[in-house]
């Protein structure tokens, strides 16, 4: 027996999969949905990722859906094959964006502390991304990101499979990466990380172009204060992203925006 996706949005999978998955899964839609509200989405073209715990599968966004009609149980478990995974006895019919698979599967093969990777094509990212001297510690949000920032230049649509290797290369062991021309990513040991990272590499990327359209001379953050701030940030956040922090309320405001998402 097969199920779309779409069917799954009139039933939960939730008595057929793990406790870890399923939390999984609920983060993993309420962060699609969250990206929808804060405006950072693209059509059906951009994607979320979270390690299915436990396993070398993930999770992901099936193509075709809009962010805010993901939810826990339509998304899409695969391997680092591309290969749909069944739920118990029943066959999945989706597709996944073939330019996330390439990101996402390289990201998680290389990296097993990368258990969500977040990439996205917002207007800021993509233009501060395509500038020459790219991101500036202009801001407090950007000493988040610029001792873990990484790119990756623009080879097309990322859909060869030799990319994957450069990917992985240029990426390291960073945990922010602007793409020039394209977009950028962070990743996390949990979705509250990476969505935090993001939003704190969304920020100072806003900021930084608000300044630059100021067309004023900008008061730069000294080196050394860049190198500090991740102890600094460790003292307020009890950890560099302030993702265990945030996170809880960010679940309760993608259940007050549409409790559905849990479905």
């Amino acid at each position: 027996m097969s199920v779309t996706v779409f069917e799954l949005n009139n039933e939960s999978i939730k008595g057929q999969v793990s406790e870890a998955e399923w939390q999984t899964r609920i983060d993993l839609a309420a962060c699609y949905r969250l990206v929808a509200e804060m405006g950072w989405g693209d059509l059906i073209y951009t994607h979320i990722s979270a390690k299915v715990p436990d396993s070398e599968h993930y999770l992901v966004n099936a193509f075709g859906l809009a962010f805010e009609e993901v939810t826990a149980s339509n998304l899409v478990k695969v391997d680092l094959q591309g290969n749909v995974q069944p739920i118990g006895e029943r066959a999945i019919t989706a597709t996944i964006n073939p330019a996330g698979f390439t990101i996402h599967s390289a990201i998680h093969e290389a990296r097993s502390d990368a258990k969500c990777v977040l990439h996205l094509h917002t207007k800021a990212m993509i233009t501060v991304a395509s500038l020459k001297d790219g991101l500036q510690p202009w801001s407090q949000y950007s000493l988040f990101s610029l001792p873990s920032l990484s790119y990756h230049d623009y080879e097309g649509l990322a859909v060869n499979d030799d990319e994957r290797a450069r990917l992985q290369h240029n990426l390291g062991t960073t945990n922010h990466m602007l793409l020039p021309n394209h977009g950028g990513l962070t990743l996390g040991p949990t979705v509250g990380d990476a969505f935090m990272r993001f939003y704190d590499l969304q920020r100072a990327c806003e900021i930084q172009l608000e300044l630059m359209s100021s067309n004023r001379e900008v008061i730069a953050i000294p080196e050394p204060i860049v190198a500090n701030i991740y102890h600094q940030a460790n003292v307020v956040h009890a950890g560099a992203t302030g993702g265990q922090k945030a996170w809880p309320a960010m679940l309760r405001k993608a259940w007050r925006l549409d409790p559905g998402f849990c479905q």
